[in-house]
């Protein structure tokens, strides 16, 4: 049984989707539906950069949808069978649109707003997201809750076996780091974001998404989608739909979405987006279970032809 993931922030790199637009007149097709929709350059951005632009959370999350959508649209149009779907935050809108939940037009407007949201819930610099290497997951929570006595501090995201992430209030996360470094922690590294994303701190972010998610028709899901929040099958729309709302405050389970996958017979992986950041962390978490990428028209054509010889 094959899954398709999809990478959320931090996987953007310049160039993306650049040789999918000029090799094939549908995905130009595409990109030009994203400017228009959004009323601003976005496919140039992810041609282009400059790099500085890339980054920002506002142009960095409709750039990565916009990249992994037209890479799912490959796929379709190939008719590459997948049998679930999960994304790594903002990926989990790549899932859902692989999934059938909602239509590109709509996901990419919510995707617009959930950034711009995002980008705004918390002022410059009173948050912070740092990474925590090589410490017990259980170990990192507690941490984060003696740590809370300075301001909110959770954990962010659960992404694999020694790399958990934390974040809230800055002067709550550095004592964090602090503890986790006194328990054991091979290394505590600041994260460059723009806000502590994932953390109640965002619930001005939360609510503006409800606003916007309101207007979307969502169906349920054709193929199930392990959704970050709880890291369990979801096709229901109204549960898809909660279930986003609750990951832009909650924790992204990542790990566990990908031991829940394997555990109902996912036996491999394909990572579709820009980069490899969820093939490496797959293999700090199931190293025996193969994950193939695609990220542009080569890879994509080389993952049919070896699954067509069944090599994978």
């Amino acid at each position: 049984m094959r899954a398709l993931l999809f990478p959320g922030q931090g996987s953007q790199k310049i160039g993306m989707a650049k040789a999918m637009v000029e090799k094939y007149p549908w995905a130009a097709e595409m990109a030009e539906k994203a400017d228009a929709l959004l009323e601003r350059p976005i496919s140039q951005i992810c041609f282009n950069g400059p790099e500085e632009e890339l980054k920002k959370t506002i142009n960095t999350q409709p750039a990565i949808f916009l990249a992994s959508a037209m890479l799912t649209e490959w796929l379709r149009q190939n008719r590459y069978e997948y049998a679930v779907t999960a994304g790594h935050s903002l990926g989990e809108y790549n899932a859902l649109f692989a999934a059938g939940v909602a239509s590109f037009d709509d996901l990419i407007r919510v995707v617009a707003v959930r950034a711009h949201a995002m980008e705004k819930a918390c002022p410059a610099g009173t948050g912070a997201m740092s990474a925590v290497l090589m410490l017990d997951r259980c170990e990192v929570e507690r941490v984060c809750q003696e740590a809370s006595a300075e301001g909110v501090c959770v954990v962010a995201n659960f992404n694999c076996p020694g790399q958990v992430v934390i974040s809230g209030l800055a002067a709550a996360v550095k004592k964090a780091g602090e503890l986790a470094l006194s328990k054991g922690a091979r290394k505590v590294t600041p994260l460059e974001v723009s806000g502590p994303f994932h953390s109640p701190l965002m619930q001005s972010a939360r609510d503006e998404l409800a606003t916007a998610l309101a207007d979307v028709r969502f169906v349920d899901a054709r193929v199930p989608v392990y959704c970050n929040i709880d890291g369990l099958p979801t096709t229901s729309a109204i549960e898809l739909k909660n279930k986003l709302l609750q990951q832009i405050t909650g924790s992204v389970r990542y790990e566990d979405a990908v031991l829940n996958m394997i555990k109902h017979g996912v036996s491999e992986f394909v990572e579709a987006g820009p980069g490899k950041v969820l093939a490496g962390l797959n293999k700090k978490i199931a190293a025996s279970v193969p994950t193939q990428f695609a990220s542009d028209p080569q890879s994509l054509c080389a993952l049919l032809q070896a699954t067509m010889a069944g090599e994978f």
